[in-house]
């Protein structure tokens, strides 16, 4: 089935106004529509997903791209997400339980049961094992491409910008030069934006992350366009595995 049936068909809590809508709602003249169905909006690869979006927010305003979003969390793990990440409340949905995954059969992730362990502590026990690489295929390489750099990424934080990731005192952009220069995405420089989002989720756990079952369950990407023909579609493997593409996530946006 193509997954533009289950979309279109699905309705659910809007973060902008709490109201319950299509998930499609006012896409229709769009010539093109994007949806992400998220992980936990506290995951990595949310948070990331959503930076990439901003940074080339004008690029895809320009091409007149209808945006959506479905993460899993409730209401106020939604207006944290957006607080924090910039994204438009009116484009973001909230999945309590991960229904919408299911119907689109995403990876849910490891799901290895020990006797014993409640449902929560399961969950936590093979997320440890995902962040290890056991089930979660390209996470390791991906955990170390952020602290060697990439050559084939642009540069990810301006020299004059200033990143507060705590424990580390602020960095101005600078100082990344030091570390191989300009105009690629040098060493640490990846690694740093995900200190910086993993102090936000940490400090604001229970918001971002109200049911813990659903720590494993991976997300996906899919593009349709204005009759619903399926574009392109990504489902993530593992933790960090948001994009075909890890040095230019939306990189597919011009090649369909």
């Amino acid at each position: 089935m193509n997954p533009y049936t289950i979309i279109h068909q699905t309705q659910r809590q809007r973060v902008s106004d709490g109201m319950t809508r299509a998930l499609l709602e006012n896409c229709e003249s769009a010539p093109r529509t994007l949806v992400l169905v998220w992980s936990q909006l506290g995951d990595f690869d949310s948070l990331e997903y959503a930076w990439w979006l901003q940074r080339e927010a004008e690029p895809l305003q320009a091409k007149g791209l209808a945006i959506r979003a479905v993460g899993i969390g409730n209401l106020d793990s939604g207006k944290q997400f957006c607080n924090y990440t910039g994204f438009p409340a009116e484009w973001l949905f909230v999945d309590p339980d991960a229904q919408l995954h299911r119907q689109l059969h995403l990876y849910p992730g490891l799901c290895l049961k020990l006797p014993g362990l409640s449902t929560n502590q399961t969950a936590w026990f093979n997320l440890l094992l995902m962040c290890a690489g056991i089930g979660s295929r390209g996470t390791l390489a991906e955990v170390f491409r952020g602290y060697r750099g990439d050559r084939q990424a642009p540069q990810l934080i301006d020299d004059n910008e200033v990143v507060q990731a705590a424990p580390l005192p602020p960095l101005k952009g600078e100082f990344f030069k030091f570390a191989g220069g300009r105009g690629y995405q040098r060493p640490f420089e990846l690694a740093t934006l995900r200190l910086r989002n993993m102090v936000e989720v940490l400090g604001n756990w229970k918001t971002y992350v109200p049911n813990s079952a659903y720590l494993t369950q991976r997300g996906g990407t899919f593009l349709f366009d204005t009759e619903g023909k399926l574009l392109y579609e990504h489902r993530d493997k593992g933790i960090l595995d948001f994009a075909a593409n890890k040095s230019r996530p939306l990189s597919f946006l011009s090649e369909v």
